[in-house]
Order: C-alpha cells, then structure tokens, then sequence
C-alpha cells in the first residue's frame, strides 16, 4: 500500500504534518505550524550513507504566551530563555564569537569550613583586591581568546559581571545542559569545562546575537549560524492553554515528519489503507480454510473498524459508508477512503489524507500485541477462576482427608 516519498519533496511532509494536526487544537494554523515543522525537521536532517537520520534532539521548542499563533516562527539558530547579566553589556552583537563554559567564573570556596582572622585593616584590603584580581584574570582569558559573548553553564559573580560590561562581552549564566549542547552543535563551539585551556579554537560563530523581549520575559537569540545543526521553534499564542495546545500538535507533526524523512514511504489515510488490508485478509482466509480461516476472517473485521468509526464520527452511516469504500476499492481505487469533510468516498492521496507508512505499521503490530495480551490474561483469569483459588484449609474437599464429588478433576 506505501508510496514513496521522493527526495526533498516537501510538499508532500507539510500534506503529512498536516493531517497529524487536522484533529488538534493546532488545527486552525496548520498551514504556518506545517512550514514551520517541515522546515526545522529537514534543517537537521543528516544524510549518514544511504540513509537519512533526524535526531529530533537537535530541535528546541520554546513556549511564550501573549502573542498571536501567526508569530510562531522557526529560529536557524538557538534561543536560551536567559537574559544578559549585566546592564552595561551590549544588547546586540554581530559576527558573534562564542565561548561556551562548563565552569564558573567565582571564588572557588574552600572543601571544608575554614575561617580567616584579619587583625589588621590593611589586610582586609589585601583579600578583597585579591579576590577582585582573580576575577579580572579569569575575565581577561575570555578576553584572550577572541570571544565576544560567553555563555556559562554555572555562576558568574557580580564583579566578574562588571569586568565582562567593561570589555564589552555578551555573557549568559546558568545556561542548561541540553542549551549548550544546542549550541555547540549550531555555532560549532567547543564546550569547555576550564577557562585555563580556552583559545580561538574553541570558539564558535553566529551572526547574530541579541537580547529580546518576548512577552514578559528576556530572552538570547543566537541566529545566523553558518551551518546549524540545531534549529529552534518560538511557539507563541494568546493565553498558556493555546501555547500548550499548539505546543502538543507541534510535537506529533514533528515526529510524523521525521519518520517519513527516515522512511521515504507513505500510505494513504482515512481508512483507506484497513480497508485494503480487510479484502486482501478475507480473499486470503478462504484459501486457508479451517479454524484458521475464521481467525483470520475476525482480524479483516478488526482492521475495517478504522473506517467505520471514522464514518461514525463524522456522523455518517458506517454500513453504508464501508460497502461504498469496498466498492471503490473493488473498482481497483485502492486509495479510496472515507472523506470526512465532505461526506463521502473519495481518493486519499489527491486530497493529501496521508501518513507515514511506520505509523500505519505500528498501529498494527501495537492493536495486535494489546489483544494478544487481553487474550492471555483472560485465560489466566479463567484458569484461576475455575479451580476456586487454591486448596481449602483442611486438604481437598475443605474437611481433613476429604475429596469433592468429582474426585481431584474439580481441582
């Protein structure tokens, strides 16, 4: 039943994203949400010898409320949901140099509580422009190696915060883990876990780099990469309710476009594929004959309750409906599905009713697995339910040395 997908045909991923988010809440912008989809699944998609590999990892989805639906839009970059540190630093960078730092730029404390006595002001003095001469040298290893803006995955101290304004370097502190993943992979920086081994090498770029406000909240974007491994999603929407509605359908058509890229097949929805599989079971049935040909007759009749209830929940007649769809498909229409919209039978892949041909398998083998397991626990039940749940106290028969009526065949 599958079709290939021909390479690079996106048209046919944003007729697939769509139909995943016909049914959701998601389903008012679907024609935005699917470019946007198709757009960020083939961005990251890795070609690694004959095959194609979509490491949905490589995608960040960003949630803000208090916006319109129509300003979803796709980043080619990463967007960390920080802001700057510091007033003073510059709001936005351009041909951004970026280090990424697994380490914080603070005093080190000590492994265990330790106490220091200054008997003398002069002193006092003496830490305090110690501690301050620490920082700058970290400040100024930063400085050394060319990076412009800094993104650190742990603290940075206020001092270190004044010294970085006063260089004129972009910092970001308490970045996630799986951020500066992202980000290495879109700007091509090396995460490094000591500011002693940092040099240009490690460096990554970006065109872009600037602090916006979304919302209420500020946020870094990080745009204009080269050759950006990780891509984002900023989803926005009116209220928190339609962000995570949008947020959930987003998500299915992420994976039913991923999988399709994997793939390169499809299979034609709205019932139209069940209905193909029923007639080729049944036609196949009387050929077996048996028992056997009654087990597989009762699979057909499990398979076509797609269809039906498709019918059923677009209130039409669900008798009707699956005896014009078999004649459609007797007629060799083997597409021919039930059109919910308009009422009637039609061909699912001219009005792009489709879905990736794992999807349609796994529906399959998941219903088949879960009945096969509905039917093994009903036997157990059964077989536990018919001996009375063990022997009585006092040996068979409940008295001492007893037997029932029907010897040990009731047991």
């Amino acid at each position: 039943m599958s079709v290939p997908i021909k390479s690079g045909d996106k048209k046919t991923l944003k007729n697939i994203a769509m139909t995943s988010m016909a049914s959701k809440g998601a389903s008012q912008a679907k024609e935005l949400l699917a470019d946007v989809v198709v757009d960020a699944v083939t961005s990251i998609a890795e070609r690694i010898g004959d095959r194609t590999i979509v490491d949905m990892d490589n995608i960040q989805i960003q949630k803000k409320h208090g916006g319109s639906i129509q300003d979803t839009k796709i980043i080619k970059g990463i967007i960390l949901d920080k802001e700057r540190v510091h007033e003073g630093m510059p709001r936005h960078l351009k041909n951004a140099k970026i280090a990424l730092v697994n380490a914080a730029l603070e005093i080190k404390k000590t492994e265990v509580d330790a106490r220091i006595q200054i008997q003398d002001p002069t002193q006092l003095q003496a830490f305090l422009d110690e501690e301050e001469s620490m920082l700058k040298k970290m400040v100024e290893k930063v400085k050394k190696s060319g990076a412009n803006v800094l993104v650190c995955q742990k603290g940075i101290d206020d001092l270190a915060q004044h010294f970085l304004s006063k260089e004129g370097i972009y910092a970001v502190r308490r970045a996630k883990k799986s951020d500066m993943d992202k980000l290495a992979k879109a700007t091509g920086a090396i995460v490094v876990a000591n500011l002693d081994e940092l040099s240009q090498k490690d460096l990554g770029f970006a065109g872009n780099v600037e602090e916006q406000k979304i919302g209420d909240d500020k946020m870094t974007f990080v745009t204009d990469c080269k050759n950006p491994k990780a891509v984002s999603i900023l989803i926005r929407g009116s209220t928190e309710h339609v962000v995570d509605e949008l947020d959930r359908g987003m998500h299915d058509a992420l994976f039913v476009v991923k999988v399709a890229l994997e793939d390169g097949k499809m299979t034609a929805g709205g019932g139209a594929a069940a209905t193909w599989i029923s007639m080729a079971l049944r036609e196949y049935a009387t050929t077996v004959g048996g028992r056997e040909q009654m087990a597989i007759e009762a699979y057909a009749n499990a398979i076509e309750i797609i269809p039906k209830t498709l019918a059923e929940n677009a209130g039409l007649d669900p008798i009707d409906m699956m005896l014009e769809v078999r004649r459609s498909h007797k007629k060799g229409g083997k597409y021919a599905g039930v059109d919910v919209l308009n009422g009637k039978v039609s061909d699912m892949l001219k009005i792009n009713v489709i879905e990736p041909l794992r999807v349609s398998v796994q529906e399959i083998q998941v219903s088949t697995e879960a009945a096969t397991m509905i039917l093994r626990i009903d036997d157990i039940i059964a077989s536990k339910g018919g001996g009375g749940g063990g022997m009585p106290p006092g040996g068979p028969g409940g008295m001492p040395g007893g037997m029932p009526p029907g010897g040990m065949d009731d047991y």
